[in-house]
């Protein structure tokens, strides 16, 4: 018998070394960072499709964590959000984008 809500998952460590598993969490931390940096600027997702040169609907489908980050794909977004990206397996995210130093 279950007393309250879930507040933690334990993820068994051959899981976390499972490439499957590995990829869903850069997807997630991928969707993230988009999300996280366009809302920072206040873009809508359509101002964001039209700086990237993408469809509305592509830029959803990265946000739904459903686009494998291609370094294609990185590097437009990364020039439409005006930020440097960041990839750090050591880190929890493992990506994000950051605002180019000034």
């Amino acid at each position: 018998m279950s007393s309250g809500y879930h507040t933690s998952w334990t993820v068994p460590s051959e899981h976390r070394e499972d490439p499957a598993y590995r990829a869903a969490g850069r997807r997630m931390d991928f969707a993230q960072a988009v999300y996280d940096r366009r809302s920072v600027l206040g873009w809508s997702t359509a101002e964001l499709a039209r700086r990237a040169e993408l469809s509305e609907e592509d830029v959803e489908a990265i946000e739904e964590s459903s686009v494998e980050p291609t370094l294609e794909l990185i590097e437009r977004l990364a020039t439409a959000l005006q930020a440097g990206a960041r990839i750090d397996p050591r880190t929890s995210p493992e990506f994000r984008f950051e605002d180019y130093a000034a």
